[in-house]
């Protein structure tokens, strides 16, 4: 007996200090990864992108030859500050909730003449070919750093697209049975060196949605909201959404409204 109660202490004691150890190398990790977005901060990329964006924005262009400067992002026509940090939103002329992106289309399309299959066709960067979209959220998003996280979905349209959004959250789907929530709906989660946000707090959520758009250094280039939500589903082994789908803005619309009151610093910088 006296045997068997001497093997369990030293069965806790070496549990104990393997824990403390993985503790200690966690925590290690994280301090370092920490040092390497610091060391990336220092010379944002993304800078050149809002540039870009800025100039797009107020350049003629399209076959009426003209701006974006009475684009209305849900503000008024022309008015960026703050914007971005509102939407997705309901917009009464479209009778539809819209996010940055959507809007953006559409303001390309009715003020500047485009079709939308003109203006979705390099909708992300490739090798060689830079997104112009990237460059125009870039710059709209920098118009809301500072500015609060504000999409209370209020309107039906809206509470009815964030309800959308949190039932895509939890649901499983795909060949491995797979949700949004099992990755971001627990603290503590990581996936290689990469920390997992709990989605479903204001704080975790908030940490997640206020540096979008971001510059991807692992990529070269900037990603938007639209773009990182698609990648997740393709990498949960989901048919891929189109870009602009509704199921992409139900899910920014529930992901924004938990992150409500959270301070925008964008444009940000990841791995």
């Amino acid at each position: 007996m006296i045997q068997g109660f001497i093997k369990t202490l030293v069965g806790v004691a070496v549990t104990t200090a393997c824990l403390g150890s993985a503790t200690a190398q966690d925590s290690k990790v994280a301090d370092e990864l920490a040092k390497y977005r610091e060391a990336l901060a220092d010379g944002n990329p993304a800078d050149l992108f809002e540039v870009k964006g800025e100039a797009l924005w107020a350049e003629k262009r399209g076959p009426k030859n003209a701006s974006l400067e009475q684009c209305d992002l849900g503000l008024g026509p022309g008015k960026l500050d703050g914007a971005y940090a509102q939407l997705p939103k309901y917009f009464k002329d479209t009778n539809k909730v819209m996010d940055v992106e959507s809007r953006l289309v559409h303001c390309m399309v009715t003020l500047q003449g485009f079709t939308q299959a003109e203006v979705t066709k390099q909708w992300y960067s490739k090798p060689g070919k830079d997104s112009d979209i990237e460059a125009l959220v870039t710059f709209i998003g920098a118009k809301s750093n500072g500015k609060p996280i504000n999409v209370p979905a209020t309107h039906p349209e809206e509470a009815k697209m964030a309800k959308m959004g949190e039932y895509i959250f939890y649901r499983r789907s795909g060949p491995q049975d797979f949700s949004c929530s099992i990755c971001h709906g627990q603290e503590g989660k990581r996936i290689r060196l990469q920390d997992l946000g709990n989605l479903t707090t204001k704080d975790g959520a908030g940490v997640a949605m206020k540096t979008w758009p971001s510059y991807r250094v692992s990529q070269g280039t900037v990603w938007t909201m639209q773009r990182r939500l698609i990648d997740c589903m393709r990498q949960a082994r989901w048919p891929e959404p189109n870009y602009l789908a509704d199921s992409v803005i139900a899910l920014e619309t529930y992901l924004l409204k938990t992150a409500t009151g959270t301070v925008m610093e964008t444009p940000g910088i990841k791995r």
